[in-house]
């Protein structure tokens, strides 16, 4: 006979639907799957594989590496990739000139992707901290002290490089600069280049991160002075990502992203709920690095932690996730 409570009601038991693995999965309604997920890779001008330290697992790739890398994860089912380029020193300059040769490694593997035929979707990274000599998002004027992002300056080489990773085969470019105006001179860049069709994931909800660290090691782009707060985002303010939203969507982004994911999942949610577009979050490289790190040593197991990270990622109302577990989801999932 069924309890009955002091209000008259049957007395609810949550736990029947937690019972067994089977019915636990039954009644889950947060779903994860390989097609949400984007792998981010480092390529570079390198002739072998080189590990990233603070990253274990992670590696700067050469450009046939990559698309070899590519290829083998496309076949088992992970279809989405994001490029980020690793530049020598020699080949940077105060404007990050080599993002926009067809020579920079990103512009290479994209090709060579498409020369493939390789059924991926393929995001370029759109940003020039990788390419320029003082490690800054954009072109520099001043120096010292008054040395400051030129915002406009900046903007025209965006667009330079935009054309070039959309015609070496770019489905989408994705600036992650943080510059005023950038979605609408990127768009602009586009379409009067003939690549109406290539679409624009805006890093639009970007924090001035300290877990950024291990990123910045990956891809050699550390700054030689001064920081990104004044084109980044406080994470002090809790509203202030409603302003670049809608900024960027006016400007014609086709997706979001927020950045960084899980340290982060308020905002995620709260961009869901804000917007119809697609929304990214990045699950960044210092939060890939804590879990690495304290699984090995034993601290925890890292099969069910990256589980329910990423689960909380999509639970917060993410579409996409870019992830550096994405290969290793594949079986976990």
């Amino acid at each position: 006979m069924e309890r009955m409570g002091s209000d008259g009601f049957p007395i609810q038991r949550p736990r029947r639907l937690r019972r067994s693995p089977r019915i636990r999965d039954a009644v889950a309604d947060v779903v994860a799957r390989p097609d949400d997920l984007i792998l981010p890779l480092f390529v570079s001008d390198l002739r072998e594989p080189k590990p990233v330290a603070s990253m274990p697992g992670v590696n700067q790739l050469p450009v046939d590496a990559a698309v070899s890398l590519i290829r083998g994860l496309s076949a088992r089912g992970l279809r989405q990739f994001i490029l980020f380029g690793v530049t020598p020193p020699a080949r940077k300059d105060e404007r990050g000139s080599y993002a926009a040769s067809p020579e920079a490694p990103v512009n290479r593997t994209l090709a060579a992707v498409r020369q493939a035929g390789l059924d991926v979707l393929m995001y370029a990274d759109l940003c020039l901290c990788e390419y320029t000599d003082h490690g800054h998002c954009g072109v520099i004027h001043g120096r010292g002290e008054t040395a400051a992002v030129d915002n406009d300056r900046t903007l025209e080489v965006l667009g330079e490089v935009a054309r070039i990773q959309a015609q070496c085969g770019a489905d989408v470019v994705a600036p992650s600069g943080m510059m005023d105006g950038q979605v609408g001179a990127i768009r602009t860049a586009l379409d009067q280049a003939g690549f109406g069709e290539v679409a624009i994931l805006a890093y639009s909800i970007k924090y001035a991160s300290n877990f950024y660290g291990p990123f910045r090691e990956a891809g050699e782009g550390g700054m030689k002075f001064g920081d990104r707060k004044g084109y980044q985002m406080d994470f002090r303010r809790s509203r202030e990502w409603r302003t670049e939203l809608e900024a960027d969507l006016a400007q014609g982004a086709d997706m979001v992203m927020v950045k960084p994911a899980a340290t982060y999942l308020d905002i995620v949610h709260q961009v869901r709920h804000a917007c119809s577009v697609p929304v990214a979050a990045y699950h960044v490289s210092g939060e890939y690095a804590m879990l690495q790190a304290a699984a090995d040593r034993g601290w925890l197991d890292l099969k069910p932690t990256v589980l329910e990270t990423t689960y909380a990622i999509k639970r917060a109302g993410a579409d996409l996730i870019v992830t550096y577990f994405a290969d290793r989801l594949l079986d976990w999932l």
